[in-house]
């Protein structure tokens, strides 16, 4: 089906959008102390939440034309009587450490979608919306599913860094990885998806530090905490090099930023490196791959380490 053709061309693209970490070109001012801005942040992120309402009654009670998207407003006037985010029972609170600091961030998850959950490397197919605390909107593509990458990867050609793709801000990423995406979809008659409605809604409340911190953006200023509310279309398992080992666990050291493991130390990192040992060996043939997809790393010369990062171990 020509959708799918237009699906896999996005893949292929992964489209800069404003979640992206791209920080190239742009102008900053002094940096703050991180520690400090995260408790004037978090401050900031419980006032929201303790003064506004999303659309709750509306996913209670969906009626025939609901849109299932997520609406936020104040807590005022006609509205007073409104439960605020911060009592609701699907916000949950999540602790990142970054950089050194530990930083709140709070994620609502209206539904929690049925299908795959993507990890800190994957690729997803999302709609969102990023707005500021104080209701402006900066980004909107709710109407327009884009691909986002969730963690930074190289494009090798001839062994050489041929272009660097950029991940998404910490958050964000974070916060995705909360929720499950669609089980499937149908094409109608004039070739536009409906998704089955069983994919991930909610919202990510995030501090600066875990967003663009001191480094503006377009409608986006210094040290702003960011609000995102978004629908979980698809995740996609990321093998960025093709090596038949997905991104994520070519995360060696556990700190989930593959752009730090560099086996062979030749300046590509190990998820973008179809030669992780460096031995002349391609990754694919140092592994063994079984019918259900298990990896088996295999350990020819059982030293411990398997051949793939073993450069004694080599056809």
């Amino acid at each position: 089906m020509r959708i799918n053709k237009y699906l896999l061309i996005g893949l292929v693209a992964f489209l800069a959008f404003s979640c992206k970490s791209d920080d190239d070109d742009l102008v900053t001012i002094p940096v703050r102390d991180r520690g400090e801005q995260a408790i004037e942040d978090d401050q900031a992120l419980l006032d929201y939440l303790s003064t506004h309402f999303y659309n709750y009654e509306e996913f209670e009670n969906p009626g025939d034309d609901f849109d299932y998207k997520v609406k936020f407003d104040t807590i005022a006037g006609e509205n007073s009587n409104k439960t605020p985010i911060i009592e609701s029972d699907k916000l949950i609170t999540k602790t990142v450490n970054y950089q050194g600091i530990d930083q709140q961030m709070y994620i609502l998850k209206i539904r929690e979608g049925v299908g795959a959950k993507p990890t800190f490397a994957d690729s997803t197919y999302v709609t969102y919306k990023g707005e500021l605390l104080n209701g402006t909107v900066f980004d909107n593509t709710t109407k327009s599913p884009v691909w986002f990458n969730l963690s930074p990867y190289s494009i090798v050609r001839n062994g050489v860094v041929a272009s660097k793709i950029n991940g998404v801000i910490e958050g964000f990423k974070e916060g995705l990885q909360f929720f499950g995406s669609a089980s499937g979809y149908t094409v109608n008659a004039d070739n536009t998806i409906k998704w089955n409605n069983d994919y991930g809604i909610g919202a990510i409340f995030i501090p600066s530090g875990l967003g663009y911190f001191n480094i503006p953006r377009a409608g986006i200023p210094s040290y702003s905490p960011l609000v995102f509310q978004f629908d979980m279309l698809i995740a996609v398992e990321a093998d960025h090099d093709n090596d038949g080992i997905p991104s994520y666990l070519e995360d060696l050291d556990g700190d989930k930023d593959v752009s730090n493991d560099d086996s062979d130390e030749d300046g590509i990192p190990n998820n973008s490196d179809a030669d992780d040992d460096g031995d002349g060996t391609p990754t694919r043939d140092e592994i063994e791959i079984a019918e259900d997809g298990t990896i088996i790393f295999t350990d020819s010369n059982n030293d411990g380490t398997p051949d793939y990062l073993d450069p004694d171990t080599f056809q």
